[in-house]
């Protein structure tokens, strides 16, 4: 299995661990030759050579329109990372090229994955914090951190990061996948939800299961989490069993769900940089090829 645990996912920091050293945007930003981690939508900008992806390097990139603020977010292998983001409009000159977070192809490494992810979260709440959601007024920088504090009414704020279930549910040999309708052709994968008021994860699980599906399910068992910079989630992973009932979709959720098995999959499964493939993966099909 590529990732023998839940910490060894893209976008989980142990990922970058050897060679990133994340710090707060007043941390000194030394001039000159930098790595990038742009964003153009929901992609991330890389250089190609032979095939391979790599996030470009160096002095401010000559297609990085000169009104885009830029923002240091740490230092990778000794050099800043620096992120910014650029319209969809925005041409890339050949050999950059524009790689959607969410390809059907892995074809970025994890490293660069998992960096292009933390630029989004950073972006992300830059974005979103630059007022205070309290009284509306502008919002000044706390020293050596990510945080806020609103200059009208001192409120602080901090990054804002949304709890999420995902669950794998079986029924002896044969496990629970659904569909929303937005997914690729034939691309199944697990039932999962945003926390609610006053729910614990695991109340979380049955609740998303039972409006999503129709299913009772019992026996829910944690097994790991996943980063999901989409645009800021963590996404907590559990297993459990079939209680009783019958599929029921939600069609405001969902387009479809079934029963499969390993032997009898559908055409498409969430890729290998999910927490959805580990769990399937893991505890439904084993460490197969599947699409």
């Amino acid at each position: 299995m590529p990732y023998p645990e839940t910490t060894n996912l893209p976008f989980n920091a142990t990922v970058v661990a050897h060679g990133f050293v994340p710090a707060p945007p007043d941390a000194a930003d030394d001039e000159g030759p930098a790595v990038w981690a742009v964003l153009r939508g929901n992609a991330l900008v890389v250089q190609e050579h032979d095939g391979t992806f790599a996030l470009p390097e160096g002095e401010r990139p000559p297609w990085l329109p000169a009104d885009r603020e830029t923002l240091a977010i740490g230092r990778w292998h000794g050099r800043p990372l620096r992120t910014a983001r650029i319209s969809t409009q925005d041409p890339l000159p050949t050999p950059f090229v524009a790689e959607p977070f969410n390809a059907t192809g892995e074809r970025l490494d994890d490293a660069t994955l998992t960096l292009g992810g933390i630029a989004q979260q950073v972006l992300h709440w830059e974005r979103d914090s630059r007022f205070c959601s309290r009284c509306g007024s502008p919002q000044e920088r706390l020293s050596a951190s990510w945080g806020k504090r609103c200059a009208g009414c001192g409120a602080e704020h901090f990054p804002h990061i949304h709890p999420c279930a995902i669950v794998l549910v079986k029924r002896g040999d044969e496990f629970l996948l659904a569909r929303k309708p937005e997914w690729a052709p034939g691309r199944y994968g697990l039932v999962a939800g945003f926390l609610d008021f006053g729910e614990s994860l695991e109340e979380c699980v049955r609740r998303e299961v039972r409006e999503e599906t129709g299913l009772e399910i019992s026996g829910i068992r944690y097994v790991g989490s996943q980063c999901w910079p989409f645009p800021s989630q963590l996404m907590a992973g559990f297993v459990a069993e079939y209680a009783g009932g019958e599929i029921r979709v939600d069609p405001t959720e969902l387009e479809d769900a079934r029963w499969f098995s390993a032997v009898a999959m559908p055409a498409s499964i969430p890729p290998r940089r999910s927490i959805a493939r580990w769990i399937i993966d893991r505890f439904a099909i084993g460490d197969r090829e599947n699409p």
